[in-house]
């Protein structure tokens, strides 16, 4: 008993020593972990994967340029030796076990190992697809299609291969912009281009084609769609593809139609490989180092890695030009400057985030809480997180918790459904009451008007306020309603009988900044476009004023030298008070858009439509009315002054960029003095 005494306290200072040392470990590594927040920026969180080997050669057979990387069902790697025109196959203990295409293949580029087990290689300097079993034979070989619909004229350099389960192979041709080419295995004949991507038109380049000729458009460089860089498909037979240049789509997961089925807000700019792992979750590695971890769906898990410096830093990378992930989700990326291939384990933060992910997506919502909850304790802005702990209680019907989760998440689709099925619970708790209320407030309106209309207490009491007390900026608010009734009753009114002022349209643009404000910051979480803690006053502030201030004095300015009859403070009035279906309308709005879901974002949408076209019509018929202009001229008028607004606009951002140019001038010239100075 005293011997165990001795022993537990040496052992329980090696396992902390033992667990403080893995700590260091991880968080010394060379390069750091981000994951994607609920407004899809870049949050550092803790390491989720650390370099457990590094294989550089097979027994004495050194990698020269490997362009691919697959791993087989028994372990093997399988690597595109591009620079030695072979295939080596090695295991894990770095021996070699076998050497493919040797004598056969000039520039292996691409592999992929098939369900029937099977070795296809993609070779661009050959142009041809060659199919190898394991054990190294040569089985078939294909070369480009002979078949009119391939077309005659169009590349054929295979870069990359996959094969699905019905014999279909998938190749991508370097330079072959309609999809990727589709093949029979069985006899090699052409099925057709699958999938190509889509041409991203610029605002510019459609109105170019809207109004120039044929003439002038068969001069002009066509818009040709990126071709796709690798490929890969899962064992559900779904494509995945990784473009290089694309704004929109640069991973795809297709189905059998072709249709993209993800979105992805985060992604490298330059993806070069593509695989997925256990969990359906999709690993994508940029060229210049970068590997990331998405969900099935397209939310970013985990984005590690980078480019090295020069240092051969373990976790760092030259380029990347394939992973694999073997059966224990390890990750496999091959360097083919360095020469190398890194292999990544996941640490037990990465290992509590798939647990939860595993567990929800195998419907264990109850038992996943406990994992996410876990994960939000290490880590409070892991989004995804909260993403999945919201969808767990939503699940459960647990619409209160899975709210506050949601809202954390940053997640409106899925605040919107539980807010809605709180708000549907409500209402059939209170809907009775509230009804009541309405009737009540209804019938109290109708007595006070019936006592108003008889004895008009309201109105003596108006008359001997207004006699006794003279508000002129009170009137001049109130002038207001006039506008939506009868504007150009109002207009006239305000050009000859001076019903407003330039201190009441001061005072209606400052309100108007409030209820800008307001429906920035405060709208409806879901309806909202500003980050969370993000408060820009001053610069809102400036943005409103100048606004104004540009809009009105361009056109005063138009009207001046076009014969308009307003003076600049009719035509100040005059624009602020256009806005009066703002100012009545717009805060109803925004209190409304706190207790709406996406299903009646119509409504909202609606509502601001009709707000600002009225606006619209509103400040036409002003400047008509002030001016005495025509509906021709009227349109003129309003065409010169959004010019003179732009290029009032051009200029100042000129002056403000010499400015800034002078001034770092300035400020180097001063350092470069002081340096001068202490040194000398």
């Amino acid at each position: 008993m005293s011997k165990m005494k001795k022993v537990i306290p040496i052992l329980l200072a090696f396992l902390f020593l033992w667990l403080t040392d893995q700590q260091v470990i991880e968080a010394n590594t060379a390069y750091k972990t981000f994951t994607e927040d609920g407004y899809g920026r870049y949050v550092e969180t803790q390491t989720a994967y650390t370099v457990k080997q590094t294989i550089v050669k097979f027994d004495d057979e050194l990698f020269k340029q490997a362009a691919d990387l697959k791993i087989g069902k028994d372990g093997l790697f399988y690597i595109a030796d591009s620079g030695n025109q072979r295939i080596l196959v090695g295991n894990k203990n770095e021996e070699l076990v076998r050497v493919i295409g040797k004598d056969i293949l000039k520039k292996p580029n691409g592999l992929f190992l098939s369900h029937d087990d099977k070795l296809y290689v993609a070779d661009e300097v050959a142009a041809k697809i060659f199919v190898f079993s394991l054990e190294g034979e040569l089985l078939k070989e294909f070369g480009k299609p002979d078949s009119i619909l391939f077309g005659k004229k169009e590349p054929f350099v295979p870069e990359k291969v996959a094969v699905d389960k019905r014999d279909n192979i998938y190749i991508i041709s370097r330079g072959n912009s309609n999809g990727i080419i589709q093949i029979n295995a069985n006899n090699g004949d052409f099925i057709g281009y699958f999938a190509p991507n889509q041409t991203v038109v610029s605002p510019l380049t459609a109105f170019r084609k809207a109004i120039f000729t044929e003439e002038q458009l068969s001069k002009m460089i066509d818009s040709i769609p990126a071709t796709a860089k690798n490929i890969n498909l899962d064992e559900k037979g779904l494509v995945y593809t990784v473009s290089q240049g694309e704004k929109v789509e640069a991973i795809r997961k297709l189905n059998v139609g072709g249709k993209n089925i993800i979105e992805t807000d985060v992604y490298d700019p330059f993806p070069v490989s593509i695989e997925t792992g256990s969990l359906e979750n999709i690993f994508v590695a940029g060229e210049n180092g970068f590997i990331y971890e998405y969900t099935s769906e397209g939310n970013l898990l985990f984005v590690f890695g980078g480019r090295d410096d020069g240092r051969q830093r373990v976790g760092l990378f030259s380029k990347i030009s394939a992973v694999a992930l073997d059966e224990k989700d390890q990750i496999y990326a091959l360097d083919p400057e360095k020469n190398q291939i890194q292999v990544f384990q996941p640490t037990e933060f990465a290992n509590l985030v798939h647990t939860a992910l595993r567990l929800y997506q195998n419907g264990d919502y109850q038992a996943s809480k406990a994992p996410w909850e876990e994960v939000i304790k290490l880590n409070s802005l892991f989004d995804f997180a909260n993403l999945g702990l919201g969808e767990a209680y939503f699940k459960e019907e647990n619409y209160k918790e899975a709210l506050a989760s949601f809202r954390l998440a940053k997640y409106k689709t899925g605040y919107s459904d539980a807010f809605w099925e709180i708000r549907n619970e409500w209402m059939r708790k209170y809907i009775i009451h509230f009804l009541v209320l309405i009737i009540g407030l209804v019938v109290m309106k109708k007595i006070l008007d019936w006592v108003e209309k008889k004895y008009q207490f309201w109105h003596r009491f108006k008359q001997k306020v207004t006699k006794k007390y003279e508000f002129k900026l009170v009137k001049d608010l109130l002038f207001l309603k006039n506008l939506l009734r009868h504007p150009l009753d109002s207009f006239y009114r305000i050009k000859h009988e001076n019903k407003t002022s330039v201190l009441s349209a001061t005072v209606l643009m400052f309100l108007f900044f409030i209820i800008f404000i307001l429906e920035k910051y405060f709208s409806g979480f879901i309806f909202r476009f500003v980050k969370d803690g993000v408060f820009e006053i001053g610069s809102d502030f400036a943005f409103v004023i100048a606004a104004f201030l540009l809009t009105i004095i361009s056109n005063y300015l138009i009207c001046t030298i076009n014969d308009g009859e307003s003076t600049f403070s009719h035509m100040y009035s005059g624009f602020i008070y256009s806005f009066a279906p703002y100012f009545i309308f717009k805060p109803f709005l925004i209190l409304i858009s706190n207790v709406l879901t996406f299903n009646e974002v119509y409504l909202l949408n609606l509502a601001n439509f009709l707000i600002y076209t009225w606006i619209a019509v509103l400040l036409f018929l002003m400047i008509m009315e002030l001016n005495d202009y025509t509906i021709r001229e009227t349109f003129k008028i309003i065409f010169l002054t959004l010019f003179l607004m732009l290029i009032t606009a051009l200029l100042l951002f000129i002056v403000y960029v010499l400015i800034s140019q002078m001034i770092q001038f300035v400020i180097s010239v001063f350092n470069e003095g002081v340096y001068r100075v202490e040194n000398g």
